[in-house]
Order: structure tokens, then C-alpha cells, then sequence
């Protein structure tokens, strides 16, 4: 088994350019199922079943495995079924039934807009306000563009197109991929970076990163979080409310007016080589016009 495990993460390596973090990911997740496998007597992964799995994942539940890593589970375990599949490792491939049938996945917290409305307009951008200034332009692109957090501390000053309306990203495995922004996100980083940014720069520290801390370094993952956790207390908000909350409000706003799926899912840069060929075509400017025709804030 752990020899088909080490074929499978060399083809996420190599075949799928998945990043090192993914990839270490993938194998802790895998390897807690065969070592699942191995206390049920289970040496030979042609003798999964859907029982096993079942027992597997509900065995996690008991000892309070979170819903969120449940669904991560999943995901890499199908990952690699699927690819043992693909090669005629297996005769049948048990999770195929099984993720139709996993349940524990629980639904994403979502913003109403009115909520989001209140924190983006919660941060003061007065001329003495220059973190203030930073943090609206940092909200309005979080929210506009439906960024991952690692995506939006590495995005630079070079990345953003102001007459194109359009930011470019590099994503999961170095990936870049170009989202359309909001008019009011733009509006707000040109003044961020007019009358903010340049008092936050230190020479050989701020590199060309696009939001910068205190000390002129680029934010961290944890400094986003304090950002974001700040203004929704502030709002008086009680959901559990974290960065990539913004992306799943980003995401389930522009569905709610009418945009087309395959848009959303290229904005967000969805790399499943089940859903990436649904939106090989899908055309620039049409991805952009969809985010300029249904965003609240487009």
C-alpha cells in the first residue's frame, strides 16, 4: 500500500504540479486511512469497501474530527482511489458510492450583503488613517475578487491592471490565473496606494507586495485574520467569520444574482481536473463581464 501511496504523490508532483504543502497534505490524510486499514487486518487496498470507509469516517467523527477536515479527508482519499482507478490498481473503485454518500460536509458560512456592507464600510480612511486606508482596500479586494488569503499577501503592486479592471494571481501549484475587481476595490487600492502604502514601505523589506504591515513586510495569514476579525467584531457580527469566509460570500453573491457557474469556479481558480475542463473555454472578457454584471460591488 505505501508503495502505491509514494506512485501517487510522485504524480502530484510531477503530472499535476500540486505545491509541496499540498502534497505533505495529502499524504498525513491518506496515510491516517491506511493506518485505519492496517488495524482492521486491511493489507491490501483491493479489499476496501464502502462498510470500511463508513466505519473509517465515522470512527473521525467520534473523536471530534471538525466537518471541514472530514471533507478533506474525502477529497484525498477520492484523489487517490480514483487515480489507483485510472491505472487498473483496482477492480472497482469504492468511493466513487462513497463520496455521493458522505453527508459530514457542512455547508460553508456565507455574509449577507448587508453584513458585508457593514464591515467594508467599518474602517477609517481618514488622511491620519493610513492602516485604516490599508485594511478598506484589503477588505474590498478579499471581497471583490474572492481571493484565498496565501493569494492576496503575495499579490504585488505589478499585479494589479487598474484600466483593465483586473488582478493577477498566482494560486494553488503556481498557478496564475487573471480575476476581474470591482470598480470600488479599485478605487480604494489606487487610494491606498496614493496616500497609505508609501508611508508603510522600509527600503529592502517591502519588495514590491502589494499591502504591507507596520513594519513595512508583507501581511501574514495571521495578520489578515486579526483584520478581518477586528472589523467583524466591530459590525457586532456573531457567525464564525474568517478570510476565507469572504471568498465563500464572494462566490455565493454572484451565484445569487445569476452568474454563470463555470465563471465563478474560473474566478476562483478550482484546479479538480473534473470541473478545469467544464471552463477551458470559457472566454477572458466574458468571466470578466459576469463579474461586472453580477457582483454587488462590480
Amino acid at each position: 500500500m505505501n508503495e502505491f501511496v509514494q506512485e501517487y504523490l510522485v504524480n502530484l508532483k510531477i503530472e499535476q504540479n500540486k505545491s509541496d504543502n499540498t502534497i505533505r497534505s495529502y499524504e498525513k490524510d491518506i496515510n491516517k486511512f491506511i493506518d485505519f486499514l492496517s488495524k482492521h487486518h486491511i493489507n491490501d487496498l483491493s479489499e476496501v469497501t464502502i462498510e470500511l470507509i463508513t466505519k473509517f469516517f465515522e470512527h473521525q467523527k467520534k473523536i471530534g474530527l471538525k466537518n471541514s477536515t472530514s471533507a478533506r479527508y474525502m477529497s484525498a482519499l477520492k484523489s487517490f482511489f480514483d487515480y489507483l482507478d485510472r491505472n487498473n490498481y483496482l477492480e472497482e473503485n469504492p468511493f466513487v458510492k462513497a463520496a455521493r454518500t458522505h453527508t459530514s460536509r457542512s455547508l460553508p458560512v456565507v455574509l449577507s450583503f448587508d453584513e458585508m456592507e457593514k464591515i467594508l464600510n467599518l474602517p477609517g480612511t481618514g488622511d491620519n488613517e493610513k492602516l485604516g486606508l490599508r485594511d478598506k482596500a484589503l477588505l474590498e479586494m478579499l471581497y471583490s475578487s474572492g481571493l484565498r488569503v496565501s493569494e492576496l499577501i503575495n499579490l504585488k503592486v505589478s499585479d494589479v491592471y487598474f484600466s483593465e479592471e483586473i488582478v493577477r494571481v498566482t494560486g494553488k501549484g503556481d498557478k496564475q490565473r487573471i480575476v476581474p475587481v470591482g470598480s470600488s476595490a479599485l478605487e480604494w487600492i489606487g487610494k491606498y496606494l496614493k496616500h497609505s502604502r508609501p508611508f508603510l514601505v522600509k527600503r529592502n523589506k517591502s519588495g514590491n507586495y502589494l499591502f504591507l504591515g507596520k513594519r513595512g513586510t508583507k501581511l501574514s495569514r495571521m495578520a489578515v485574520w486579526k483584520i478581518v476579525n477586528k472589523y467583524v467584531e466591530k459590525a457586532g457580527i456573531k457567525k464564525e467569520v474568517h478570510p476565507h469566509t469572504f471568498r465563500h460570500s464572494f462566490a455565493t453573491h454572484l451565484l445569487e444574482g445569476g452568474a454563470d457557474l463555470r465563471a465563478v469556479q474560473e474566478m476562483l481558480g478550482h484546479v479538480d481536473i473534473s470541473t478545469t475542463q467544464i471552463y477551458t473555454h470559457v472566454n477572458r472578457d466574458y468571466v470578466s463581464q459576469v463579474h461586472k454584471d453580477y457582483h454587488p460591488r462590480g
